[in-house]
């Protein structure tokens, strides 16, 4: 009755999955009687009874076919996943319930009722390897299969998206659509149009994914942070010199740390009318010095600066800062300044995924972030129970007072476990803690394998043997590792199974659940526990009034006082809203970009495709467009037409995204007229992109009557007009240190105030 009242109400996790609990019992029922089936025959059977609408029969086929194919048979379990895709919904299986195998299934069910299916991970590594690993399920029901990856050509692209199942990682099919609105030609167009999209690690891709837009920037000279200002800012103290907000995302210079910088810089006044390009760089200089941590957001690699996926603990390849800051990192470390660029175009997530007709997805923690999926995708979450019962012992935290006693107590946790022969898997936040900690366990003669951003490529074998006998495995965030961790015998299971230690809360909770279900698989007996201190990042950052607390630690630093515990959950209770709120800001701002975006589309198809830059060019230049047609032809015309035609668009385009960023820098100041930022927003974006499009006719019409036509079209370079020789993809948080707006102000006060 408590279940189907929650339903009536619709709350989070409470779709109703048991009417499709009657296709996995008929499946049952006919197992014996597709045991005959030659492999031929399997895939046409299949896709006989999914064009019938025909669940059960379809069930058994697919259960016969991974049994064939993979040497796996689908639990019931697994089959219900499987139906809860195929019905639309998010649905959350356990880890080691067998998510992958229910996602193929899923996904070969849609391929074959004529449905072109795209099935995103989090990243290339998952992408390649179920691909590959549930290749032969796709290939016994005549299924065509793909993936991409970071590495992938274009034409490998091509070929891969051509295919009836791909799997990818969101961000490259995010790039891939983006690389596509520049294209010049249509033939070289790599991404169809979005048909079916099945999420692997939906609350990860949906929900952490979603606060960072996707950014395609092309090459538009050296950075220019100047390393002066890197030595400068590294002399300043914290505290005296600067503060850092609350939540570790802002950082300005106190009143004694301008006059620090001031005279370093020769006596200049930094807040001085006029221009403002100094203090823009070194508030830029100061918030790669005080906010960004070397081998935590980010690490060193080939003389590189690559950044670190916070919710993933691995790089993110290919990914930059904004120039300015990432400029700024590269001078910290005394490196060789990369490229800077401006934005080209973007996509949020969410605006990625709302393009696709038919949307599913699967995770182990989907109703922790039920109502954003509802409310930001319109998917309701499904909770498809465990195979079997889950006996994992989850021991309540065990809280320090600083995070040097928590550590000792970690690797005396550690060293307990160890003694006993019981493999340990221990999950750090960070790059830097899984190194220290491990340099610690190392140096009490006990030996570990470490896995983090730095060696990422080595991760599945080293998830998969972290559950052996004696085994130490170190390991930055699990989310999406995708391996499952089998115990290592009977004589494990006997010791208590995998021993999971935490050693510190994430942002998230999810993030928590997610390592806490390493352990435990498919009934296997197992222990967790969260080692956390009043010095955690999580708590100083969300919590900061716990270090005026009082309280007495016993002679290890442990605190059992209760204030003091609650203090961690609701620090995390904080974090989790302030991403939230970033979550909706990201898609407040951007709702407006996206229609804009779907105009100008519209009106670049109908150029790309057509003849409507002709036709334009006929009316505004028609004795240039004669002359030109009768000296190169009319087709050549056409070309050059559309060719100026598209440069002058996206060029148009690209000043908009720069426009709208600039105007968003300081937008936050209207509130201070009493003015609402956004509708303030709004109200400048829609008057800037009513000129864009007369504009960039204008500019077309301007460069078409001067240049040089040919056979082959417009000599576009010969006229100074080229496009970016290379392009990236840029990390662009919403403002995660402060409006440039912020920091002025905050500069003034304290000049005011000193």
């Amino acid at each position: 009755m408590r279940e189907r009242i929650r339903r009536f109400l619709q709350r989070p996790g409470t779709v109703d999955l048991g009417p499709l609990r009657v296709h996995v019992v008929r499946a049952n029922e006919l197992e014996p009687s597709v045991r005959d089936l030659a492999d031929a025959d399997l895939g046409a059977r299949a896709r006989e009874a999914r064009s019938r609408g025909d669940l059960g029969e379809f069930c058994a086929l697919m259960r016969e076919g991974a049994r064939r194919a993979l040497g796996l048979r689908p639990y019931d379990v697994q089959l219900l996943g499987m139906l809860g895709l195929m019905d639309g919904r998010v649905v959350e299986m356990a880890t080691g319930e067998g998510k992958t195998l229910a996602g193929a299934m899923a996904a070969a069910g849609y391929a074959l009722n004529g449905r072109r299916v795209h099935v995103m991970s989090v990243n290339d590594y998952l992408a390649r390897r179920d691909a590959e690993w549930m290749g032969p399920l796709f290939e016994l029901l005549d299924v065509s299969v793909g993936w991409v990856g970071q590495g992938s050509s274009p034409e490998e692209r091509r070929q891969a998206y051509s295919r009836d199942v791909t799997y990818a990682p969101v961000s490259e099919i995010g790039f891939d659509v983006l690389r596509d609105r520049l294209r010049t030609e249509a033939d070289r167009r790599v991404v169809p149009e979005p048909d079916v999209v099945v999420i692997d690690e939906a609350d990860s891709v949906l929900v952490d994914e979603a606060r960072v837009p996707l950014v395609l920037a092309g090459a538009a000279g050296v950075g220019a942070a100047d390393p002066a200002l890197a030595e400068i800012v590294r002399s300043l103290r914290a505290r005296r010199d600067y503060e850092i907000d609350d939540e570790g995302r802002a950082v300005h210079l106190t009143s004694e740390g301008i006059a620090a910088v001031e005279r370093a810089l020769g006596g200049v006044d930094l807040y001085a009318g006029g221009d403002n390009g100094v203090i823009s760089a070194v508030n830029v200089a100061l918030h790669a010095h005080a906010l960004l941590k070397r081998d935590v957001d980010y690490i060193v690699r080939d003389g590189k600066v690559q950044l670190v996926n916070e919710s993933r603990g691995r790089v993110a390849r290919l990914q930059r800062w904004p120039d300015g800051l990432m400029a700024a990192v590269e001078a910290k470390e005394a490196l060789v300044q990369t490229e800077s660029g401006e934005i080209l175009d973007s996509i949020t997530v969410q605006a990625l995924i709302s393009k696709y007709p038919t949307k599913s997805g699967m995770t182990g923690t989907a109703v922790a972030v039920a109502e954003q999926l509802r409310e930001f995708y319109g998917l309701e979450v499904g909770v498809v129970p465990p195979n079997k019962p889950c006996v994992r012992a989850d021991e309540p935290d065990r809280l320090y007072a600083t995070r040097g006693d928590k550590e000792n107590a970690v690797v005396a946790e550690i060293v307990k476990a160890h003694a006993t022969g019981r493999p340990v898997l221990v999950g750090t936040l960070d790059v830097a803690e899984s190194e220290r900690l491990a340099m610690r366990l190392r140096a009490s003669g006990l030996s570990c394998v470490v896995l983090n951003a730095k060696n990422d490529a080595e991760e599945a074998k080293v998830v998969a043997e972290a559950g052996a006998h004696g085994a130490i495995t170190v390991s930055t965030q699990m989310a999406g590792r995708g391996t499952d961790i089998k115990l290592g015998g009977e004589e494990v299971a006997r010791l208590g199974g995998l021993y999971v230690i935490g050693t510190g809360r994430f942002a998230s909770s999810r993030l928590d659940d997610q390592l806490r279900g390493r352990s435990g698989r498919q009934g296997d007996p197992g222990t967790s526990v969260f080692f956390t201190s009043l010095e955690d990042a999580l708590v100083t950052s969300y919590a900061p009034d716990a270090a005026r607390m009082s309280f007495t630690p016993d002679e290890d630093g442990l605190v059992t006082d209760k204030r003091a515990r609650w203090t961690v959950d609701h620090a995390q209770r904080v974090a989790e809203g302030a991403n939230l709120e970033i979550h909706r800001n990201t898609w407040r701002y951007n709702k407006l970009i996206e229609l804009q975006r779907g105009v100008l589309l519209e009106h670049r198809d109908a150029v790309l495709h057509g003849d409507a830059a002709l036709r334009e060019m006929t009316v505004r230049c028609p004795a240039r467009v004669e002359e030109l047609t009768a000296s190169v032809g009319e087709e050549a015309v056409a070309r050059a037409a559309r060719q100026v035609a598209l440069f002058h668009l996206d060029r148009c385009w690209a000043e908009h995204l720069a426009f709208l960023a600039d105007l968003r820098e300081g937008i936050h100041l209207r509130v201070l007229g009493r003015q609402n930022p956004l509708d303030e927003f709004h109200k400048a974006a829609v008057a800037a992109f009513a000129e864009l499009l007369p504009e960039a006719t204008a500019r077309t019409a301007e460069t078409f009557e001067t240049v040089e036509v040919t056979a082959e079209g417009a000599a576009l370079a010969d006229a100074g007009l080229r496009r970016p020789t290379a392009t990236w993809t840029y990390l662009v948080q919403d403002n995660p240190f402060g409006t440039e707006a912020d920091r002025l102000l905050r500069g003034l006060k304290n000049r005011v105030l000193s």
